[in-house]
């Protein structure tokens, strides 16, 4: 397995930017903003009678604009829509960096995603596999048992999950209790899709925060959420942004406790020893692993950033 799990096209993924499909003013916002990914919307955002013209300004963005260091995605509407076919094809003839494919139910859905997506690219003359997918995988109840599977696919770089439609889905009064935290039922999905992710070997992605004049509790979420093993978080506001990238980020402590770390296991294997004592607490290889992780993830963002 990889020391960290395959970044984006362009990068690491600690914020996931929805905007709208359609509105000028909120894209050109969104190209200034610090967000590591930009998904432009054609699903929830978008009324059924504005679908094909938000489509048509999203694959005009796609080709026009400067998107420097931000990854391009696109969130389609599901292929049993009305509009999801046309989303695709007019999408991939754009060549986004990828694609956000919502409502997935299982793994027969997103190979036969797939199998259209690589007929298309070859009709555009786009590089084979070059346009990856990004899953919504816990919209249904039923989805969320098909997780495990999801991400077994070559072209799948990343998987999410949301609240929202599967709160309506189960009709819960609520997803969180009076403290703010998620219920029982929400925090049993959210790990799910960070251990399935993490067992595919794809990004692992938190769900939108959707109280957004609530900073704080933005904080506290991204932050152990970040604890968890996510590597990133959507999200739905401007102010969003660099709460999420903070989070994501590794201090200037955890990178020098991870060189220090390294360090100390390069000089433990010279005397042929993987586990050993350090700082009153035996590490082995798991706590190398980990140090490397964070230490290719801060790699990453300093690349990004120079």
């Amino acid at each position: 397995m990889a020391v960290t799990p395959s970044p984006g096209a362009k990068g690491l993924r600690r914020s996931l930017h929805f905007v709208p499909g359609g509105n000028a003013r909120m894209f050109e916002k969104a190209l200034s903003l610090n967000a590591d990914s930009l998904i432009l919307d054609l699903e929830d955002s978008v009324t059924p009678e504005n679908k094909a013209d938000a489509r048509q300004a999203v694959c005009d963005w796609i080709s026009q604009a400067d998107f420097g260091a931000q990854e391009c995605l696109v969130r389609i509407n599901p292929q049993d829509s009305p509009w999801g076919r046309e989303d695709l094809e007019a999408v991939v003839a754009a060549t986004p960096d990828g694609l956000m494919l919502p409502k997935v139910l299982n793994r027969a859905n997103v190979d036969a995603v797939d199998q259209l997506v690589t007929a298309l690219e070859k009709k555009y003359g786009v590089t084979s596999g070059a346009i990856s997918l990004l899953l919504i995988g816990t919209e249904a109840p039923e989805a969320v048992f098909a997780l495990p599977t999801m991400g077994v696919n070559t072209r799948v770089d990343g998987l999410t999950w949301g609240a929202e439609d599967l709160a309506g889905a189960l009709g819960s009064k609520s997803k969180r209790n009076a403290e703010g935290e998620y219920l029982d039922v929400f925090r049993y999905v959210r790990s799910t899709c960070l251990l399935a992710a993490v067992a595919s070997n794809v990004q692992p992605i938190d769900s939108v925060y959707v109280e957004i004049s609530d900073s704080q509790g933005l904080e506290k979420e991204c932050m152990e959420a970040a604890a968890m093993g996510f590597r990133g978080k959507l999200t739905i506001h401007p102010g969003q942004v660099d709460i999420v990238n903070r989070a994501f980020t590794p201090s200037h402590a955890e990178i020098a406790e991870a060189k220090e770390l390294l360090a100390a296991f390069a000089d433990n294997k010279s005397s042929g020893k993987m586990a050993f004592a350090y700082k009153g607490q035996m590490v082995d290889v798991p706590h190398l692993k980990r140090a490397q992780q964070i230490l290719a993830i801060a790699a990453h963002i300093s690349g990004q950033s120079s």
